[in-house]
């Protein structure tokens, strides 16, 4: 079968292919963010939520439906910085899944990714991913939790960027009912980092360190016509 690809382009089709499903995966699972609230564990997305508070006309009281779903409207969403969040990250992990299906079409069509398209894909990964190093730490005190601890480096524009700008949501009202009132910008309080936000930034990372750099090599010289 005819293909477009190095050996080394294979290989960067398929670490595109992992690499956006995870970042892809962990956007839409909503477990960004955990916590309790009436002692039923809480998670949060950008743009979904497990369980939340709904009135009991029969008992005439308010209780925990665990369920999971995304909010009714876009303006649901608890704060601004999510909403942004929710587009970035989503424009982000979509340019990483159009990057990854065009790189593996290359690995059956002939003359599709040349050497220039090839390094015009790695960049657009370089805009769509980002590179993040943190600490994310919760740990409990007798009193109050440890503060967020962070130390970041975007080299991205979209993913990075989500990733950066969602803690800046931690003091909406939701988050803090389900944090023990506790939670703020770049403070826990009583919750912790759910793995779906790990999984995001780690493919995005993963993307960026190597599938920008694999892509500098992964088409083949185009022949030269003679006319």
């Amino acid at each position: 079968m005819a293909s477009s690809l190095t050996c080394t382009g294979v290989i960067w089709a398929l670490l595109s292919l992992l690499c956006a499903a995870a970042s892809c995966v962990g956007f839409f699972m909503p477990y960004w963010l955990l916590g309790t609230q009436m002692d039923k564990p809480v998670s949060f997305g950008t743009f979904r939520r497990c369980s939340y508070p709904v009135r009991d006309e029969e008992r005439q009281a308010t209780v925990m439906l665990e369920q999971c779903g995304r909010y009714a409207s876009f303006n649901g969403i608890p704060s601004l910085e999510w909403r942004i969040c929710t587009v970035v990250t989503g424009v982000g992990c979509g340019l990483l899944l159009l990057v990854a299906l065009t790189a593996l079409m290359g690995c059956c069509i002939s003359d599709l990714i040349s050497r220039t398209i090839g390094r015009v894909a790695g960049g657009i990964q370089f805009v769509g991913e980002t590179k993040c190093h943190g600490e994310l730490k919760g740990k409990a005190k007798a009193e109050s939790s440890a503060p967020f601890q962070r130390q970041h480096r975007n080299k991205g524009l979209l993913i990075g960027s989500g990733c950066a700008l969602y803690p800046l949501g931690w003091d909406s009202e939701e988050v803090q009912q389900t944090c023990n009132n506790s939670s703020d910008q770049f403070k826990l309080g009583s919750c912790q980092i759910g793995w779906a936000y790990y999984c995001t930034g780690a493919g995005a990372a993963a993307a960026m360190l190597l599938c920008t750099w694999l892509s500098c090599f992964a088409g083949k010289k185009q022949k030269q016509y003679p006319y």
